[in-house]
């Protein structure tokens, strides 16, 4: 580790087996692997199972004639936002503003790797932001709050979500590539565990109990997840800040190249987020209104296969890393940007099989298709992500500078905050031009991530290879 990087080590007392070999208790992985997972699983259960109650809040309470009026600063906030985008029916403004909601949580960690890098550090970035999430969550226990509480949501996941992922990749050394792409994936199949029960145990609260009683149960959750990452703080990583009074170390050429071919992946993972996110949005539409969801008698619900995500995301993350070991002893596991290029791939070829039923909904607007045909968009999707979000972060806590690392981190979120925005822009077409043409034209979206990853994945490699004599 050279002399600049322990510039920003944290001046405090190091913390016990964070990155040794010797502290494989979690799968294989140091020990600080497990606090971090499950503290983000519970923030996810916080966030998902807010998420899932957002929408029908704001439609069926919080914009009522007899509730809207009490809310802090509302009617200024629709007439600024109908300043820009036109007039809007209620149902329109709680859709803008769920959008806003969900778009902002990932946009706001570039902000949270700023403070972290420059100013607080890591760990003390994440406790701010969980402290944030969960008084967010108090006040949304009060209509008059509902503005306050979305913003302090949405500034603590900014603290939160990005720091978090830069102490994973934390947890070892730079060359060790391919235990921290499958830490990664661990970690993204631990946190899905609460995006998959926060919607399905929130919205059960809420329906008996009342809408404040699931914000409440989101709430305490994030307070677990608190309690977790305190409970583990002994085995996190040292934070990597700029101590008091001194410079930042600067970049030198090879740095400034890796942050700008960092920059060019995030830009180049957008489409095929696109197509990602759609299966929340317009795909949603689809199964509402062309799929046949009865089993064995029984009717799924449409929300219930937003929960499918997270489901793939955590039962087949054993399977996928037996599969990369078994290549790693026979020396064909794919490398980082093999793996994200596979990904995207499968994202490509889950748009690409719900052409057929749609061609068959476009001739008879009547059909109904199988529930099969979602399902394997859903699990093309979901395996999809597995290959390629897991790696990048994987590969963004590793190639950036030290110095701008949680920075980095941050700037990867924008990903996803450009395909959850782009995507409910494009999804405004489901209705204006075929179904058929609507999946295909997400699959060439995918398919030009595929194929700009592959143009300029040699050259990247080289970039982006660890340096000589760094462990």
């Amino acid at each position: 580790m050279t002399s600049a990087v322990v510039e920003y080590l944290d001046e405090g007392k190091p913390t016990a087996g964070f990155a040794s070999g010797e502290d494989r208790t979690f799968f294989g992985h140091p020990r600080g692997l497990a606090y971090l997972a499950f503290t983000e699983a519970w923030e996810r259960f916080s966030f998902y199972g807010m998420a899932a109650l957002l929408l029908l809040y704001m439609i069926q309470h919080l914009l009522t004639p007899a509730v809207m009026g009490g809310v802090l600063g509302l009617g200024v906030f629709r007439t600024a936002l109908e300043s820009i985008v036109g007039p809007l029916s209620d149902r329109a403004f709680a859709s803008q503003i769920n959008g806003l909601y969900l778009g902002l949580v990932y946009f706001t960690p570039v902000f949270g790797g700023l403070l972290a890098d420059r100013l607080l550090g890591q760990r003390r970035t994440v406790m701010l932001g969980a402290v944030m999430i969960a008084f967010g969550h108090v006040l949304m226990a009060f209509e008059a709050s509902f503005l306050i509480a979305l913003a302090l949501l949405i500034a603590g996941s900014g603290c939160l979500k990005g720091n978090i992922s830069t102490q994973v990749g934390h947890l070892y050394p730079p060359a060790d590539e391919s235990r921290r792409t499958r830490a990664f994936a661990i970690f993204s199949a631990s946190i899905n565990i609460g995006a998959f029960t926060g919607p399905l145990i929130c919205g059960l609260v809420a329906q008996r109990w009342g809408w404040h009683a699931g914000f409440g149960l989101a709430g305490t959750m994030m307070l677990v997840a608190l309690a977790i990452y305190v409970k583990g703080w002994q085995y996190l990583p040292p934070d990597a800040r700029r101590a008091r009074g001194a410079a930042a170390p600067p970049l030198d050429r090879r740095d400034w190249a890796a942050v700008a071919v960092l920059i060019l992946i995030t830009v180049i993972s957008v489409p095929a987020a696109i197509a990602y996110f759609q299966g929340v949005n317009a795909g949603l539409i689809f199964i509402e209104e062309s799929v046949r969801r009865q089993v064995f008698g029984w009717e799924v619900p449409t929300s219930t296969f937003v929960a499918l995500d997270g489901l793939w995301c955590f039962t087949l993350v054993p399977p996928l890393i037996m599969l990369w070991k078994w290549q790693e002893r026979r020396g064909h596991e794919p490398g980082e940007l093999g793996k994200m290029s596979i990904g995207y791939l499968l994202t490509a070829m889950g748009s690409l099989l719900m052409v057929m039923p749609a061609m068959w909904t476009d001739v008879d607007p009547t059909a109904k298709v199988s529930i099969v045909w979602p399902l394997m968009f859903s699990l093309l999707n979901g395996v999809g992500f597995l290959f390629y979000w897991p790696t990048q972060l994987a590969l963004f806590s590793r190639a950036a500078p030290r110095a701008i690392n949680a920075t980095m981190m941050g700037i990867l979120f924008l990903s996803p905050f450009a395909g959850a925005v782009l995507g409910g822009a494009v999804g405004g077409y489901w209705d204006r031009i075929s179904h058929a043409e609507f999946y295909a034209f997400h699959a060439v979206l995918a398919g030009a991530s595929l194929l700009a990853m592959l143009l300029i994945a040699r050259p990247a490699a080289r970039i982006l290879a660890p340096r000589s004599g760094m462990v």
